[in-house]
C-alpha cells in the first residue's frame, strides 16, 4: 500500500522560508517520480516541482524558480521541498504525489497524493 505524509507546513512571513518533507512508504522515491502541487482555496491544483525518476532532473513552475528547491533522500525515502522568499501568493496547501511514469506537472498524470499540509505566508 502506497502513503504519502506530508510534514513541514505552517505560517511564515513574506520573505521568510519554510521546508516540507514528503516521506512515502510503500515505495521507493528512486524509482517514482514525486512531485509536490499546491491548491490556494477556490483554485486549480497546480504543479510546483517534481524530481524525475528517470533521469534526475528537477522541474519547477516558473513562479517558483529560483525561490523553491526540491531534493530527495533515497535512504529516507523523502522528498523535500525547500521554500525561500516565500510571498503571500505562494499560501495554499501544499501535496505531494507519486507516480512511476509522470514527466510532467500534471496533476493527472500522478496516482498516488499525501493529505496535504497547509502553507500560510502573511504579508
Amino acid at each position: 500500500q502506497v502513503q504519502l505524509g506530508e510534514s513541514g507546513g505552517g505560517v511564515a512571513q513574506s520573505g521568510g522560508s519554510l521546508r516540507l518533507s514528503c516521506a512515502a512508504s510503500g515505495i521507493g522515491v528512486g524509482s517514482y517520480c514525486i512531485g509536490w502541487f499546491r491548491q490556494a482555496p477556490g483554485k486549480e491544483r497546480d504543479g510546483v516541482s517534481c524530481f524525475s525518476s528517470t533521469d534526475g532532473s528537477k522541474h519547477y513552475a516558473d513562479s517558483v524558480k529560483g525561490r523553491f528547491t526540491i531534493t530527495r533522500d533515497t535512504v529516507k525515502n523523502t522528498v523535500d521541498l525547500q521554500m525561500n522568499k516565500l510571498k503571500p501568493e505562494d499560501t495554499a496547501v501544499y501535496y505531494c504525489a507519486a507516480d512511476r511514469l509522470a514527466t510532467t506537472l500534471w496533476a493527472y498524470e500522478y496516482d498516488y497524493w499525501g493529505q496535504g499540509t497547509q502553507v500560510t505566508v502573511s504579508s
